[in-house]
């Protein structure tokens, strides 16, 4: 690799920085590098490539859409790729999931339904509602608005809490169930603060955000289906919508097609990304009911949605998107999926270690929480000599794999990971 720091990596402190790991190939779940090593992807990219690298049937439909065109404006015109994968998404959707929205990246997917929320509640001529409710150890994307929804305590963006709009923030239930350990906050005790946080704040609150059941880089919190119910009828009595931010969790990470489904309920807003396109191109889809849609309906241009990113429905990457989801619905993903969590649980469940806080499990996502960050410095480099890709952070060592990740590909990232702290 070459030492010029042209690049600029994400989350790294960039002096003295050297990157070894140059991938020249990648195929299925497995990453071919420049030194000639190769190594098991645990993470999928961050959690996007489910189909593996390299598909061949995500391949041709890249080409296919490229001999006809790669990318057309949704301003003033439209596309069948576009029009196609909006048709798709509210047909998987949990019912009344009727309008979509694409943007470029989860992130931006996020921004949309939080602009969408507010401008929902002006275009009826309520007042007010301008702030938003979200759980601790939450986290929603990089771009400014989302990082208001993260935590602002323990969350990756702290450091900008004088730069960002102040939000509201209840506490999550914690060590529920999936082999995690004691109990540290009821789903009671949590439903309780969301009640009094809506009673005292709904008349400013626009929306209550949450990554449904999965709280994904905030630190891999799992919480019950019980706690997504009663939220869903907290909020429909405050006069709050509900946004579920499904970026991480779509697409099976959870055991079922979205996490919101194990509660029964349908948000008002929800958010894809990530796997919608399987990690080829940057895509998010923000689906609204009809109850939101309808209030952008006007004579004139006054109530109209006014947000247009440029590469929103990239007929790539609907392409793809929709390749994917044959794929996934024909070779049965969700009973893979199914599989991983069972592995899983053999493999990391009561792992103990003086340095490890608790192992939990819940779909395709696997954890091993430490006490504190050092306990795993040194991980990543010996993952690497083991031929796995890890990449931990915070107090966080998990793998999030590739769907198509066979049985003795997981078993050696799960056995990577627990010689880590078992070496006997």
């Amino acid at each position: 690799m070459r030492d010029s720091q042209t690049l600029w990596f994400p989350y790294a402190q960039m002096r003295g920085l050297e990157i070894q790991n140059e991938v020249v190939r990648a195929e299925g779940v497995r990453l071919y590098l420049r030194d000639g090593r190769t190594l098991v992807d645990a993470i999928a990219s961050w959690w996007c490539v489910i189909h593996g690298y390299g598909h061949p049937e995500l391949n041709a439909a890249l080409r296919a859409q490229a001999d006809d065109f790669a990318h057309i404006m949704l301003g003033g015109l439209t596309h069948a790729p576009a029009q196609n994968l909006a048709d798709r998404l509210v047909a998987l959707a949990p019912q009344g999931l009727a309008h979509v929205f694409f943007a470029d990246s989860g992130s931006v997917g996020m921004e949309v339904a939080m602009k969408m929320a507010v401008q929902y509640w002006k275009n009826l001529g309520v007042q007010g509602k301008h702030a938003f409710l979200s759980l601790r150890h939450g986290y929603h994307g990089d771009t400014t608005g989302v990082m208001s929804l993260g935590d602002p305590d323990d969350g990756m963006h702290r450091l900008f809490s004088g730069y960002l709009p102040k939000q509201h923030f209840v506490p999550p239930p914690e060590g529920m169930g999936h082999g995690r350990g004691e109990i540290r906050r009821s789903v009671d005790e949590a439903l309780s603060a969301l009640a009094t946080a809506l009673r005292q704040h709904a008349h400013e609150i626009a929306a209550f955000a949450c990554e449904p059941l999965l709280q994904g880089a905030g630190g891999f919190n799992f919480y019950p289906p019980a706690y997504l119910a009663e939220a869903r009828r907290l909020c429909d009595e405050h006069g709050v919508l509900l946004i579920c931010d499904e970026v991480a969790t779509g697409f099976g990470r959870t055991g079922t097609l979205f996490a919101c489904e194990q509660a029964k309920i349908t948000p008002d807003i929800m958010v894809l990304g990530k796997g919608l396109s399987a990690g080829y191109l940057g895509l998010s889809a923000t689906l609204a009911t009809d109850r939101v849609f309808q209030a952008f309906l006007g004579d004139g241009q006054d109530k109209a949605f006014m947000h247009g990113p440029t590469f929103m429905g990239n007929a790539l990457a609907c392409a793809v998107a929709l390749a994917s989801i044959r794929i996934f619905e024909r070779d049965g993903y969700l009973k893979k999926v199914q599989r991983i969590e069972e592995i899983l649980r053999e493999e990391l469940l009561g792992l103990r270690a003086e340095a490890i806080a608790e192992t939990r499990v819940f779909g395709a996502c696997g954890v091993i929480e430490v006490h504190e960050p050092k306990a795993w410095q040194g991980i990543q480099a010996f993952a690497g000599e083991r031929g796995v890709w890890l990449r931990p952070f915070d107090k966080v060592v998990y793998t999030m794999p590739a769907y198509v990740i066979d049985e003795d590909d997981l078993r050696r990232v799960c056995q990577t990971m627990r010689a880590w702290f078992d070496p006997g």
